[in-house]
């Protein structure tokens, strides 16, 4: 202890510094002892500092906490993902993570400043009432209104009606004649295109959008869902949700306006999936055909809208409607495969004795003929297809692709293809490549693939997998166009071209979301989720466009309609009819200098 004159004594400072710091500890001893006021100035103005620092300065924990989430972020949006976890991730489960990590950093920037920061308390009690009482108020006054493909949402005000509820009543008769029911050339009378194949070969597309560009011939508002438009001479059929009523509505294929409308009280709607009906009618000998999203299968007279016969797909299959809503989370897709006698549709479900993979019906009079298989479904359209030198109806369940026998409806080949109904689903067609090999597709990490058959002395017969690559053609809701050996689709939002023979990937180019293509000749009309409709070469050369439509505004997953010249468009707001420029047969040529309509 050191006596003073002013005061009690003082203590020297502690000896606590380590060795190689005693130098300097003596040093501030010998200035405390020598000039007390101004050491007590220095250590004032370093308390206020820490202060200072404290209060406006997150600790180093803190930023180092910020700068690893915003690291990752990068490089999650950057796509490095993959090399990381191992696997395919698809843009909406980047957009997931991206969401977590910046509300992570978000929270922990909050925390800090709750907890630990220096500031006033009616500071932090102030920033704390505002995102409190931002976060009630929106959630008092906004609701999702739809979600994109990539899981993006779009909000509206609660208090406004859904867009589909504010639509009046379409027509219910028109005046359709019997003799303007004809099939004709030009017609699309089902689910993608005339074969079901998602192309056309008929038309020849002038490719000079900017000296002749599409001319647009109508545009009307539309009832809410996804479902396409199939056309019978001068008439479009499609799908629609308006309030409570699910609607099979036919308009004038020239003006756009409605003929006739069928309805019943049905709606299906997830925030996910949107609102409405999923599936395309099927026309055949001037009938119209529809599967709803809930389960209502319908046979129309196209002439005069007049119900033929209707069917409750759940009441009559023994399905109970919870545990179906649960199973096929997002709504029936798959459009009904109409043959010489029969209307076939996936059928599905939770049932007491097990699901039923498919469900055949009498075209004439409604009664069910048979059932096949014991799976559930998924949002898949059944077709028809040679395989093996052997017909079957080609059906992509939850888990597997099977092709069943249309006579005995015995199995007669499978492929497993993963996927959940409720989650991973499978929502791509099956293409079968030639007589041996069949081509499969979807997102959620899967990728595509083709497999062959390897051996038929026996039922089942034994396929093998001829290539897969889980990192092209990652489809989700979308299909592929196949044109000389290559299949073309939209992985994941991007435009890509893969070889069949060995999967190899040709290029890919353009962010079209989740939209849908549509294959005419040697060109590709593809159908971006913004509504816009592009034009691009079918070659493995190169991601060339020839031409854009700005054909309608807003989230758009419905598949086109081509009928001659004719191109439909349609989202779940608005539909439009554009007139598409064409070239004489003889004078048109693809990239490569061959015939278009090959």
């Amino acid at each position: 202890m050191e006596p003073t004159s002013n005061g009690p004594p003082r203590a020297w400072p502690r000896w606590t510094a380590a060795p190689h710091d005693r130098y300097t500890r003596f040093n501030s001893c010998i200035a405390f002892a020598a000039n007390p006021l101004e050491i007590k100035s220095v250590m004032r103005r370093a308390q206020i500092e820490q202060q200072v620092n404290r209060r406006f300065w997150p600790p180093r924990r803190v930023l180092v906490s910020l700068a690893s989430l915003a690291t990752a972020t990068v490089l999650v949006r950057a796509g490095m993902l993959e090399p990381i976890v191992g696997t395919i991730v698809d843009q909406a489960v980047r957009n997931i993570i991206t969401l977590i990590l910046c509300f992570s950093a978000v929270m922990s920037l909050l925390v800090w400043f709750i907890r630990e920061s220096g500031h006033p308390t009616w500071l932090k009690q102030l920033v704390f009432g505002a995102i409190l009482g931002g976060v009630v108020v929106a959630a008092g006054t906004l609701r999702i209104e739809r979600v994109s493909g990539d899981l993006v949402p779009e909000f509206n005000w609660r208090w406004a009606p859904p867009r589909d509820r504010q639509l009046a009543a379409v027509a219910a008769s028109g005046g359709a004649t019997a003799a303007a029911w004809e099939a004709t050339p030009d017609d699309f009378p089902r689910f993608l295109g005339p074969d079901g194949r998602l192309g056309i070969d008929r038309s020849a597309i002038d490719p000079d959008w900017n000296a002749t560009p599409p001319k647009q011939l109508w545009k009307r508002p539309i009832g809410a869902g996804w479902s396409g438009f199939a056309t019978c001479g001068d008439h479009a059929v499609t799908l629609e949700q308006r309030g409570d009523d699910e609607i099979v509505s036919c308009h004038s294929l020239a003006t756009g306006e409605p003929e006739w409308s069928v309805a019943v009280p049905a709606r299906h709607e997830t925030v996910l999936g949107g609102v409405g009906p999923r599936s395309t009618p099927t026309i055949r000998d001037g009938v119209v055909y529809s599967a709803g999203a809930t389960g209502w299968l319908h046979a129309i007279e196209g002439a005069t809208g007049r119900v033929i016969w209707k069917k409750d797909l759940l009441a009559e299959l023994g399905i109970d409607p919870a545990a179906h809503a649960a199973a096929v989370a997002w709504g029936r897709a798959g459009s009904p495969l109409v043959t010489d006698g029969l209307v076939i549709v996936p059928a599905g479900g939770p049932r007491a004795d097990g699901p039923i993979a498919l469900a055949a019906f009498d075209r004439a009079t409604g009664d069910r003929v048979w059932t096949a298989g014991n799976e559930q479904i998924s949002y898949v359209t059944p077709m028809l297809a040679t395989l093996g030198g052997r017909e079957a109806i080609v059906a992509v369940n939850e888990a597997s692709v099977v092709g069943y026998d249309p006579v005995t409806r015995a199995e007669v080949w499978r492929f497993d293809w993963p996927g959940h109904s409720n989650s991973d689903a499978s929502c791509s067609q099956a293409v079968v490549i030639d007589d041996s090999r069949v081509f499969i597709s979807k997102g959620y990490g899967i990728g595509a693939a083709v497999f062959e058959i390897a051996e038929r002395s026996a039922e089942p017969w034994r396929l093998r997998e001829v290539w897969h690559e889980a990192g092209n053609l990652k489809t989700k809701f979308t299909n592929v166009a196949v044109h000389d050996g290559h299949a073309y689709g939209l992985s994941d939002g991007i435009l890509e071209c893969v070889r069949l023979a060995d999967g190899k990937r040709m290029w890919k180019g353009g962010r079209y979301g989740q939209g849908q293509v549509l294959r005419v000749g040697a060109y590709l009309l593809v159908q971006a989720e913004s509504g816009e409709v592009v034009l691009v070469d079918a070659s493995p050369a190169k991601h060339l466009v020839r031409g854009r439509l700005d054909a309608i505004r807003g989230q758009t997953w419905n598949n086109l309609c081509l009928a001659g010249k004719r191109l439909l468009v349609r989202n779940a707001e608005e539909a439009a009819c554009y007139e598409l420029p064409v070239r004489a047969a003889t004078a048109a040529a693809d990239p490569a200098g061959a015939d278009v309509t090959r």
